[in-house]
């Protein structure tokens, strides 16, 4: 098995008083030795963060060069990322090319059933995470609609935007939207009910009098959201 060593100090008081540069290559070459594998390519980043993975240009090359049976060995997951997405990220790049991760310090190990399952386990972890996140978000949005607060993208059709961030109704617009939402409820296409507004007067947003199909559409479906 090809061992690609990959070694990080983000600061030079870290590669003085803590694990250094040195420190983490004689730790991969021992695991190198014990697994009976050739000596390792060492690839290298020093004073540089976890916190962006692209920043990191020996990184970048490890992860080229580690494909094909070879595994990936760090001292410790903090050198690859402070992100665990970025993480799983990483091991499934080397999965896809046929390489294997290894961590020595959290003992974890892709080379093995007992890490792949550790693996797959972070990533069933940070699924579930990432979904309460988005849960958790949209809860808030909906709750700052009901209070009229604007939440992103364009003010919808029948409001404005008043000082604070807060949505107030605008009442011609309002007219035009309670028409639509009538028009809408007896079956009409988005096609004919720009028609039915243009006979009876109504203007869009920029003033104008003919109402595109599409345009009476998005005002629909924001409405509904």
């Amino acid at each position: 098995m090809n061992v690609i060593g990959y070694v990080r100090v983000s600061t030079e008081e870290q590669a003085r008083n803590g694990v250094s540069l040195a420190a983490q290559e004689a730790k991969i070459q021992a695991w190198a030795t014990l697994h009976d594998c050739p000596a390792p390519v060492i690839f290298r980043d020093e004073g540089i963060s976890a916190k962006r993975i692209k920043n990191r240009p020996g990184l970048q090359a490890a992860l080229d060069a580690a494909r094909d049976g070879a595994a990936l060995v760090a001292y410790s997951l903090s050198r690859l990322s402070r992100s665990v997405r970025d993480t799983l990220d990483i091991a499934d790049r080397l999965r896809k090319r046929g390489a294997d991760l290894v961590s020595l310090t959290e003992n974890l190990d892709t080379t093995t059933a007992a890490g792949r399952m550790v693996f797959n386990m972070l990533s069933v972890l940070n699924q579930f995470e990432r979904e309460q996140v988005g849960e958790r978000t949209r809860d808030v949005l909906r709750h700052r609609r009901a209070q009229g607060f604007k939440t992103g993208g364009d003010i919808p059709y029948g409001f404005r935007l008043a000082a604070g961030g807060r949505l107030v109704e605008a009442p011609a617009e309002q007219k035009a939207l309670r028409r639509i939402r009538e028009l809408r409820g007896k079956g009409y296409t988005f096609a004919e009910i720009g028609a039915e507004l243009e006979r009876e007067g109504y203007r869009t947003r920029r003033g104008l009098l003919h109402w595109h199909p599409q345009t009476v559409k998005r005002i629909v479906e924001r409405a509904a959201a």
